[in-house]
This record gives structure tokens, sequence and C-alpha cells, in this order.
């Protein structure tokens, strides 16, 4: 194992040093990019220095400041990896002359919706010279409650669509993610889970139709122009691979007057593991309108499971439920609370009590924490004696989280091959794993990346196999890494069929039609597969 990270970090050494050593002279410049930009303007173009910011921009020194929280930068000097240009478009001409102005240049595009990509990817890049293009100015959201549907830029969070929705209705909602500050462009086109997920299915599920721009800068206003192969791809398999989706339109969904939320704390000492290994067994086979996952963390020493639930229906009628299917837990009247939809929002992201203003803080990060992140799914209870091995280790290092999310209901009534997504029936729940730590040193990240990756290996008997399922909003660049522009369908396949299963071959022929020259890359992208 340890082989296998040296090697890869001698990778991306090579691939960096490469870049660095390069001719600068031939590197297109930031100023001819703004003349290309200039040259491409009509009469309802907005002068491209608007939406531009070069390195000497507040908006440029903000983002170099906040590139420091993702832990690839301790490990080499990032300083010549950022981009030349942040391009923040307004309208789909800005985007589609972006796009344009790059492919004439050789410049590469990352596009960044939130920034919450765990591996950086929508701002980071090992080959160079490149430009973020920041959809933050991108994030009009229109609810119309006659047809239940919204549409929403693909710049806006979560938490905007939600606050938004929420001051349009007390009635309906939307089952995305608890993390109000995600983008929706890289949650919708991941996937996307939620505490209404086996209720209603994922984000993607949800998606009704879209608004895209391709690598040749053209428009498509509706999935009917863009054509069914495309819009399935975009809805799990990573718009990024494809081209920039401006806009989304999504169902709503109706949800009760209340819903009831509920929080159980149980340390090691208390039977924690017998009651994790119920739930297990349980979760998944639960009614639809309730959701139960479990928190495993190590809080000052001691490791601890916590049961979050979010129940969309009243206490009186969860009490029962609960006493009937999942005794083991001891839920008491008192545990409970009562609260709208969008209170349980508030409630899942640690922020019961506060106002709902705070759903449109897009800045909510880690409180400056560096963090590796993993993900699997499991198919089979894990044994007591398995579990009690994830606990001893929970106690190596400060910070460590493992998150288990139960599917069934809604998740297990769709196809594996409706969307890119194919973690359907068979799966019981996924599993994300996380390690933070604050010291900036590379002794530091290199206990906890390594820490991280012997728990993954530890797990590989207890989960999915053939392949190991991943979760691409959970990126992980240990899975495998792109050869860049010439990568084959062969060589991704060794992360692709992680993440997507048998449908990446779908997702390849598809990326064939629409982006064949590959202009649309990254480590994780979907590479074109011509037949």
């Amino acid at each position: 194992m340890r082989t296998l990270e040296a090697f890869a970090l001698s990778l991306f050494l090579v691939f960096l040093v490469k870049w660095v050593n390069s001719d600068s002279n031939s590197l297109p410049s930031r100023d001819q990019f703004l003349s290309c930009m200039s040259t491409h303007s009509d009469s309802s173009f907005i002068n491209p220095k608007s939406f531009i910011h070069k390195p000497d921009s507040r908006l440029y020194t903000n983002f170099s400041q906040s590139l420091s929280q993702n832990y690839r930068f301790l490990t080499l000097n990032f300083t010549s990896q950022k981009p030349i240009l942040i391009v923040t478009p307004r309208t789909d001409s800005e985007i589609q002359r972006s796009l344009l102005c790059s492919r004439k240049l050789g410049v590469q595009v990352r596009t960044k919706s939130g920034g919450h990509d765990y591996e950086g990817l929508s701002y980071l890049s090992l080959h160079s010279p490149f430009i973020i293009l920041d959809l933050v100015n991108i994030r009009s959201i229109e609810i119309n409650l006659a047809d239940e549907t919204a549409w929403v830029g693909a710049g806006a969070t979560i938490g905007e669509l939600y606050y938004n929705i929420a001051k349009s209705s007390k009635i309906h909602g939307f089952p995305a993610g608890t993390c109000p500050s995600v983008g929706v462009g890289g949650h919708f086109s991941g996937g996307g889970f939620g505490a209404m997920m086996r209720k209603h299915g994922l984000a993607a599920d949800n998606v009704v139709d879209a608004r895209f721009v391709d690598a040749n800068g053209r428009i498509y206003n509706s999935r009917r122009e863009m054509g069914e192969d495309l819009f399935w791809a975009i809805r799990g398999g990573g718009a990024a691979s494809f081209g920039v989706v401006v806009s989304w339109k999504v169902k709503l969904v109706r949800v009760p007057e209340k819903v009831t939320c509920f929080r159980r704390n149980l340390p090691w000492t208390q039977n924690m593991t017998k009651i994790v290994h119920r739930w297990q067994q349980i979760a998944a086979e639960l009614e639809d309108n309730l959701f139960i996952r479990v928190i495993v963390s190590n809080s000052g020493g001691s490791v601890q499971a916590t049961f979050q639930a979010n129940y969309l229906g009243g206490i009186d009628k969860l009490i029962p439920l609960m006493n009937q299917k999942f005794p083991e837990l001891g839920l008491r009247f008192q545990d409970c609370t009562e609260m709208t939809w969008i209170d349980s929002i508030m409630y899942f992201n640690w922020k019961k009590g506060q106002p709902l203003e705070t759903l449109l803080d897009r800045e909510q990060r880690y409180n400056d924490l560096y963090f590796k992140a993993k993900s699997d799914f499991v198919k089979n209870p894990i044994p007591e004696i398995g579990l009690e091995g994830i606990w001893k280790r929970f106690h190596e290092v400060e910070s460590p989280i493992m998150i288990m999310e139960p599917l069934g209901g809604k998740m297990y009534e769709i196809g594996e091959s409706e969307t890119p997504f194919p973690h359907r029936r068979g799966n019981l729940y996924n599993i994300q794993y996380m390690v933070k730590w604050r010291v900036k040193e590379i002794g530091e990240m290199e206990k906890h990346v390594r820490w991280m990756r012997l728990l993954y290996r530890y797990m590989r008997v207890y989960v999915s196999g053939s392949p190991r399922g991943a979760y691409l909003n959970y990126r992980d660049l240990d899975l495998g890494m792109n050869k860049g522009i010439n990568t084959s369908f062969e060589d991704a396949r060794l992360w692709g069929f992680r993440y997507f299963g048998s449908n990446f071959k779908r997702l390849a022929m598809v990326k064939g039609k629409i982006d064949p020259t590959n202009f649309f890359r990254n480590e994780q992208s979907v590479p074109p597969l011509m037949v």
C-alpha cells in the first residue's frame, strides 16, 4: 500500500514538473484571452473586464486564500497551478464566448458551482494554462407552484434553493443534501443524497429539464434539444465531463406541514455495536417516510454513534413505528421534535434555531480544516466484530467521521441504468469516511491520509466488490486518474466502474458524441468512446 501511495505521489509530481518546466512563452496570456473575448463581443455583450478577474483583483485574491484548505496543496507548491483568470459570467452568451476563446487558445476550463469538489477538480488542474468558469452569478431561482417545478441556475446553492422554496410554499420541498453551501451544479450532476431520498430518490432523479452549452459554444435550451442520451448523462454522470449546465429544472415534492426529527447519541460503552448492527438490518426496509442515518465519530477521545433521523409525519406515528421496528434504540417522546420541513434542513445542518437566512451563506466550509474522504456501499450487514475493528481504529486519529446513510424505498424502485448512478437495489447503505486535521504540515497530512487509506483497506471485505462501489460526489483520486487528453476508455475503467458500474460505457459513448475532442476533461472526467 505504501508503495502504491509513493507511486501515485511521484506520478503527480511528474505531471507538475512537466508543466512548470514547459516554455511559458508558448502559453496563452491573460491579455490574449481578454483580446479574444473583446473580439467576439456584440452589442448585447458586457465589457469582458467586468466579469474576467486577473490575479490582482479582489475576487482572485480571496479565491487564492481559500485554496489552501484543500489537502493537495500541502504536498506541493501550487503557486504555478493557479488559474490564469477567473471568469464569472452572467449570461449564456458570456459562457459561450468564454468556452470558444478557451478552445481557440488551448486553455483548459474548470467549471465551479459551489467549490465543494472533494479533490478540488472544479478549481485545480495538473495541466495548464486553465481558467475557472465560476457560475456564482448564474444563480437565479424561479419557483412555479402551478406545475410544482423550479428553474435553478447552476451557480445557486442547495441552501438558496431551499430558502426560495420555503418562502414560496409551506407544503413543498426538494430532496437534496444537508449542506446548504453546496452548489447545485455539482450536487445534481453527481446524484445528490439527501434526507428524503428514501421517499423521493436522489436530487438527480427529480431533474426534469436543463439548459446546456457544449464545447462548440452551442446552447441547448431544453432536454428536447440536447436529446435523451445527453440529458441522461448529466443527471448523475458528472456534467463537467460533457459541457456546462446553465440551469436545471427540478420537480418539487410535497412535504407534510410538520415533520419529526430526532438525534440520539450512544457511546461505545452503551451497546453501541449491537444497536448499529441492528440498524444495518432494518434501516433500508423501514417505511420510506423515515430516514435514519448513523454518524460515528471520535469526540474527545471517546467513540460514539449519533442516530439522526427525519420522519415525514408527526411524533404520534413515529414513536409506535420505532417501538415496533427499532426498539433497540430506545427512542422516547422527549427525544423528538416536530418542525416544518425547512426547519428540518436547519436541524440536520446543526443550525437549529438560527434564522433561515443562514441558508444563504455560501461560505460555509469546514472551519479551516483539511480533510480526506472516501466512500463505500454496503450490501450485507457488517458483523459486530467488523464494526468493533472500525471503532478501535477511530482512536488512532483526532477527528475521524463515518456517515452511514440508508437506501431502500424510492432508491430501490429506480433501476440501476435509469440514471448514471447505479447503486440502487441490493445496497443497504452508503458510507462516507472523512478524516480532518488542522495543522498545516506535510507530516500531519501524511499521517491522516495514510490512516484513511488503511481504514479503506480494512473495509474491503465488508463492502461491495467487483467493482467496489464509490459515490462520485465523494470524489476520490486514489481510485485512479486520467492520463490527459488521450486517456482511453480502458484506462479510465479503473475508476469509472467504481462510480458508475456498467453505465460507464454509455457515458463514454455520450461523451464521444458531444465532446469527441475531449475538451472538457479533468483527472477523473469521462473519456470519449467512439463507436
